[in-house]
């Protein structure tokens, strides 16, 4: 079986569901109503930036997920993650396909634990990470210990 095959859920636990209406330019709902939000283009690719965009949305959720991840993974290994951050970067831009692709850079701060330890919990969140396996070997994902 393929490492792919691997990272699909045996079991889905949960459905998240939202709608856009408009696309860039619109708005997008959550069936729950707790995301109601305003979507625009940002300047940088000819909007007027007066909205949240995909990529920021995209960028909040791999954050909190790999940050959830890494909290995870840490306590199955005993260590005190407090005051531990993770940022995301989401990039767009043309690809060789004469469409879009996406880069994604995670700076990862781990204050209460070296270098060493950091890299190797850093390493197993990635492996844990929904966001990780659903990205791997689709697009370029870095990582940086800050």
């Amino acid at each position: 079986m393929s490492e792919r095959a691997d990272s699909r859920p045996t079991k889905i636990m949960y459905v998240a569901e939202a709608t856009a209406h408009g696309g860039r330019d619109g708005f997008v709902t959550s069936q729950d109503g707790l995301i109601d939000l305003r979507l625009a283009m940002p300047p940088a690719l000819g909007g007027d930036g007066r909205g949240t965009n995909p990529e920021q949305l995209f960028a909040a959720g791999y954050s909190a997920c790999f940050h959830n991840a890494l909290v995870l993974v840490g306590r199955r290994a005993g260590y005190d993650l407090s005051g531990s951050t993770v940022a995301a970067k989401v990039g767009i831009g043309p690809n060789k396909a004469r469409g879009y692709g996406l880069a994604v850079a995670l700076n990862v701060s781990l204050p209460l634990v070296d270098q060493e330890l950091a890299a190797s919990l850093v390493d197993a969140a990635h492996e844990v990470c929904p966001y990780s396996n659903a990205t791997r070997d689709n697009i370029d994902v870095s990582v940086v210990l800050s």
